[in-house]
C-alpha cells in the first residue's frame, strides 16, 4: 500500500501552471517539523515535494497561502532525471502526489476562513456556493 499522509507549513505561495493540453497542475513544497527536539532544543524540518492536479491543484493555489498549515494525502512517487550539464549525473526525485487537502490550524491563520459559508455544519468554500443546493427541512428529503 502506498497512503502518505503529511501537516506541515507551505514554503511559498502555490502557483498553478497548465500543460500544454490544458490540464492544471500546482507544485509546492511543505515544511514538516520534526517529532522531536534536536540537541539545540529546536525542531528540525523535513522539506517535502507536494504535486497536485485538476481540480485538486486549482483548489490549493485559490485557498493557501505561504506560511499556512497545510494536510495533505496522497501517494509517494519516485523518479530520476539526467543532469543538463553533466550528462553521466542521474539525480533521484521523491515527490507526493495530492489527492486530497485539508485545512489545519487556526481560523485566523486561515485568509479565506471570513469568506466560508457553510450548509448545516459543513463549510463552503467562497465561490462553489453554486455547487450547492441547500436543504432547509427534513421533509424537502426525498427519502
Amino acid at each position: 500500500m502506498n497512503k502518505v499522509i503529511l501537516m506541515g507549513r507551505l514554503t511559498a505561495d502555490p502557483e498553478l501552471r497548465q500543460t500544454q493540453s490544458g490540464i492544471a497542475s500546482c507544485r509546492f513544497t511543505i515544511a514538516v517539523n520534526r517529532r522531536f527536539r534536536n540537541a539545540n532544543g529546536t525542531y528540525d524540518a523535513d522539506f517535502v515535494s507536494c504535486q497536485a492536479w485538476r481540480q485538486t491543484a486549482e483548489f490549493i493555489r485559490n485557498y493557501f497561502r505561504k506560511g499556512q498549515m497545510i494536510a495533505v494525502e496522497g501517494t509517494l512517487r519516485t523518479g530520476s532525471y539526467q543532469d543538463r550539464n553533466h550528462q553521466d549525473v542521474t539525480h533521484y526525485t521523491t515527490d507526493v502526489f495530492v489527492d486530497n487537502v485539508e485545512f489545519t490550524g487556526a481560523k485566523s491563520e486561515n485568509p479565506s476562513a471570513s469568506k466560508v459559508q457553510t450548509i448545516g455544519d459543513n463549510p463552503i468554500p467562497a465561490g462553489l456556493e453554486e455547487h450547492f443546493e441547500e436543504i432547509f427541512s427534513d421533509s424537502d428529503m426525498p427519502f
